[in-house]
Formats: C-alpha cells, structure tokens, sequence
C-alpha cells in the first residue's frame, strides 16, 4: 500500500470539509502499519491553523507510540491561540473531562481531544 504524504493528506481534509476526520484517520492506521517516515519529512503549507496544530501534534504522537523520530519541522508549528475541542462538544462535565485526560502533545498546542482519539480498532 502507498502511504499519502502528509501534504496531500492535509489537502484531502481541507477539501472535505464536515468529513475531515476521513482523511485524517486514514493517515494514523497507513502510517502505523507502515512506520514510513518519508510521507512526513515535506511540511505541508501552515494555512489552516487547527488543521496545522493537529496533523504536527499528530505526527509527534505517532512518532513517539512507534519509537520514531519526528520530523524537525513538526516542533515549529505553533499551537492555537483559543483551545478547539475537536469533538465539539458543549456539555460541560464532558469538557472537562476532555480537558483532563487529553494526551499532552496534543494539549500543549490547546488541541483537546479524549484519551483515545487515535484509537483504532
């Protein structure tokens, strides 16, 4: 199977708009089953930013589960100046729940997610 550069990647989700999450989880089960480095080296164009905090939050997570070092270029995108709970969520007891226990790569860039959103079956 050939792994879609991260670029091409961050393309797809763009031009997906409510169905983002497609793309983007079809990019965390191809490179844990590939571990292919080379589909992350090329930075992708910082013009979205939720979009650039997650994908570079992302990378270094998958990058660190699998024992990989990230790119260098990951550790310049800069994070979100509001938090984005990317469930969306407004109930509040769930908010701060997802506020605890998000992974803290993704927390450091104000990127809140539940523990296991990029758990796949």
């Amino acid at each position: 199977m050939m792994c879609t550069p991260i670029r091409q990647v961050k393309r797809d989700m763009l031009a997906e708009g409510e169905w983002w999450l497609i793309p983007f989880m079809d990019f965390v089960d191809e490179f844990r089953q590939d571990k292919d480095l080379s589909i992350v080296q090329e930075p992708f164009d910082l013009d979205h930013d939720r979009f650039d905090g997650l994908l570079a939050s992302t990378i270094e997570s998958l990058c660190d589960e699998l024992g990989l070092e990230p790119p260098a270029w990951v550790g310049g995108v800069q994070g979100l100046e509001e938090p984005w709970f990317v469930s969306e969520t407004k109930h509040t007891k769930l908010l701060e729940i997802i506020k605890e226990e998000c992974p803290v790569i993704l927390r450091n860039r104000n990127i809140l997610v539940s523990a296991n959103f990029l758990d796949r079956v």
